[in-house]
């Protein structure tokens, strides 16, 4: 069972926990973490999710990530979901989006990792992801503007996206 602290809308906890899978109430939220990762060449990794995956089985994602559990900060779920789904061990992350969903209940916040890591070491976490690949930023805009992009992760990522065209 996973649990998450709620949150009202402006990032206050609220002092309730939910548990993943349950009805949220309405005015709650809970922390969701993602990170972009960009390899010092210039590379961007990209995850295939599992198809078991109940949202968008078998799509890649730009980077990892998923919900922040009980007691973690935005960053530590961040790191901790990076560590999860790809075997990367973040140092530093930039902080390059924060926003709220009102139909998923969630308060998503957007990292970007610049990592030196040997790019065939990426470990996949059974039951997340099934597949990688590093592309190139050129290759990259081409996949954010497709139909292959999670249309959510477009959403969130456009601002950033928009800064490195």
């Amino acid at each position: 069972m996973e649990i998450w602290d709620a949150y009202d809308r402006q990032g206050v906890k609220t002092g309730t926990d939910l548990i993943r899978g349950e009805e949220i109430g309405e005015g709650l939220y809970h922390l969701v973490c993602e990170v972009v990762v960009r390899h010092r060449d210039g590379d961007y990794l990209l995850l295939q999710r599992d198809f078991g995956k109940e949202a968008y089985p078998g799509y890649e994602e730009i980077g990892a990530g998923g919900s922040a559990l009980k007691g973690e900060t935005p960053l530590q779920g961040a790191v901790r979901e990076l560590w999860e789904e790809s075997g990367i061990k973040a140092g530093e992350l930039e902080e390059i989006y924060r926003s709220v969903s009102h139909a998923g209940h969630g308060i998503h916040y957007g990292y970007l990792c610049v990592t030196d890591a040997a790019k065939d070491s990426v470990a996949l976490q059974e039951g997340e992801t099934i597949g990688y690949r590093w592309i190139g930023k050129e290759e990259l805009i081409r996949f954010f503007d497709s139909d292959r992009c999670i249309p959510t992760q477009r959403e969130r990522l456009k601002g950033y996206m928009d800064s490195i065209r």
